[in-house]
């Protein structure tokens, strides 16, 4: 260690301002000038008048070393009073309230810095405390007890990220309720991912445009309600907190979820911007942000479009999000719901060894729970995607056994499951082949029952574009695009539209689709070989044979007899797609 850096026993109080975002979207200037105004005239006199030291500011937080519990746990009081007061004539919405959470831990001082688990205790509490309370560790309880005039609850063993051990909390609040923490039960968050809308803020300063704003917000949690492989909070739970400065991490604990989504909106003349953001309540991590600028035309449209891209771009990053923390978890604790998880985008690499490890894990899923739909369908989709990219008509074949017992399986779970819909319908386009019409009817049953699954586009457009019916097919696709840009299967949807525009005899857009289908996922063969034939039916031979030797490199089995039996295409198209890869190279 060096000279200028020691190790002390310290109380640390780890401060922020609940909302601050919110805050500063919808004033910036002004919410800068009440911090500075808070900091100067209430917080730093108090922290001296108890002999605190600042060590770190960074937006709205700030944290303070204390030689002792009882004055850090005073000062901590005196500020949150005085907040109370300066808070007394401002409206809701605008008003500042602090989180404090309070530690004694050994801390490593580094100059005018110090770190340490300690700390970062001290700033965990603060995630855990409420607005305009305080959470203090066993240690600072033990330590204040009988000493101060002041009233902390119980609050419990909380686990908290990055730290080895559950922490004890005692909490107070400035009305000496504790707001009934000592009493509660917090809801257990369920198996599934769990979301609660929030009501969205007005930032528009007309009241009149509270109907928009809470319009939002129902539309997106009755989009939401489709998304079956996770719980939605009721609009009317979620409702509760209209109009008040809540702790999302609190708000997760009331309501039982994993995430929230909060939003904005902000309308002048024509113009709306609305901001929305996915957090872990738990952690209060940003997961998503994003803006959305747009004119009102129409009030119930612009909802519409705006409903439909917000729920799109929140259920890969929820999935995604699901993944990582599934692969947080000892292998002894998953359950069927996170090996299924695990093995979702092992299904999508196109690559043998990850297929396999995906059946190991969705065996193991079915094993715990013989009725997990989506389990069985992720299952045979691994077969699917096996069976796309094998060369030899001995491996096509044996795959496409292999999907006969799991699509009879599906069958069984009826209308359940959307995905199980999905994958009937894949099979019936692209094995059956002679039931077209059957298989639309399935897939567009699937999107009935999650008109926002991406993967259901997906594959309903490559089945309009197996029975030329190009011009919807393509609606459906630029959908799925739009509703997932990064879905693990993207490849798959470029690859459909390289394919529509084949059956059109459009070679150059498909060229264009077919390569970023190649470069999202090499593994998937079957764009190799339609970029072959499109290249060579637009007189790009050279290259066209370069493609088509890389297409025999993934499969050397591979040739025209083959492409004959197993391309589901029309009579006219087939023998265009045959032609092309003739002049590719392919071998007869």
């Amino acid at each position: 260690m060096s000279e200028d850096t020691q190790r002390r026993l310290a109380a640390i109080v780890s401060t922020d301002v609940v909302g601050y975002s919110r805050l500063m979207g919808a004033d910036e200037a002004g919410t800068l000038a009440a911090m500075r105004g808070h900091r100067k005239e209430l917080w730093k006199p108090i922290i001296k008048r108890f002999g605190g030291r600042i060590v770190g500011t960074a937006g709205d937080s700030i944290l303070v070393e204390f030689a002792s519990a009882v004055a850090a746990v005073e000062s901590s009081i005196a500020v949150q009073q005085g907040m109370i007061e300066r808070n007394a004539d401002v409206p809701d919405y605008r008003r500042m309230l602090l989180r404090i959470g309070i530690n004694i831990g050994e801390v490593i001082v580094a100059g005018d810095d110090i770190y340490g688990d300690g700390v970062n205790v001290a700033a965990r509490l603060q995630e855990l405390s409420e607005p305009g309370g305080i959470a203090v560790s066993a240690h600072v309880h033990e330590q204040i007890e009988g000493k101060l005039d002041a009233q902390f609850a119980d609050d419990g063993l909380h686990e908290v990220k990055n730290i080895a051990r559950p922490v004890p909390v005692w909490r107070w609040a400035p009305d000496g309720t504790q707001s009934g923490i000592a009493t509660k039960v917090p809801l257990a968050p369920p198996d599934k991912p769990s979301i609660a809308v929030l009501p969205f803020d007005n930032m528009s300063g007309d009241s009149e445009q509270d109907y928009f704003a809470d319009g939002m917000a129902e539309d997106i949690t009755t989009a939401l309600s489709h998304m079956y492989w996770f719980t939605v909070i009721g609009r009317n739970s979620s409702f509760r907190y209209k109009g008040k400065a809540v702790d999302l991490n609190a708000v997760g604990r009331d309501l039982g979820v994993r995430y929230l989504l909060e939003g904005s909106v902000r309308k002048a003349g024509n113009r709306v911007r609305i901001n929305v953001q996915l957090i872990e309540s738990a952690s209060g991590n940003h997961i998503w942000a994003k803006r959305y600028d747009g004119q009102l035309e129409d009030v119930f449209d612009f909802q519409d479009q705006i409903s439909e891209q917000i729920v799109g771009a929140i259920e890969p990053e929820i999935r995604q999000a699901e993944i990582q923390r599934t692969r947080r978890k000892r292998p002894e604790n998953l359950s069927a719901y996170d090996l299924v998880l695990r093995a979702y985008p092992l299904v999508w690499r196109m690559d043998p060894k990850a297929s396999n490890e995906a059946r190991a894990l969705l065996e193991q899923a079915t094993a715990l729970d013989p009725d997990y739909a989506e389990a069985w369908a992720l299952m045979a989709l691994s077969y699917f995607t096996d069976a796309g990219r094998a060369g030899a008509l001995a491996d096509i074949m044996a795959f496409r056994e292999k999907l006969v017992p799991l699509c009879e399986k599906l069958a069984q779970f009826g209308q359940s499951c959307p995905l199980t819909l999905i994958t009937l319908g894949v099979w019936r386009v692209l094995v059956l082949r002679d039931q077209h019409e059957a298989a639309l009817v399935q897939l567009r049953s699937g999107l009935e029952r999650n008109p926002n699954m991406a993967i259901g586009w997906g594959a309903l457009g490559l089945g309009l574009c197996y029975v030329e019916q190009t011009r919807e097919g393509f609606e459906a696709l630029e959908k799925a695009c739009r509703l997932s840009p990064f879905d693990p299967a993207f490849f798959l949807f470029k690859f459909a539209q390289a394919l529509g525009h084949f059956v059109d005899g459009n070679y150059l857009d498909s060229i264009e689709c077919a390569r970023e289908s190649v470069n999202l996922n090499p593994n998937w063969v079957v764009a190799h070989r339609y970029l072959a034939a499109a290249l060579a039916l637009s007189d790009q031979i050279e290259e066209a044979q370069h493609v088509g030797q890389l297409s025999l490199d993934y499969d050397p089995n591979f040739t025209l007899a083959i492409a004959r039996m197993i391309a589901p295409l029309p009579p006219e198209p087939l023998e265009r797609y045959i032609d092309g890869l003739r002049k590719a190279g392919l071998p007869e």
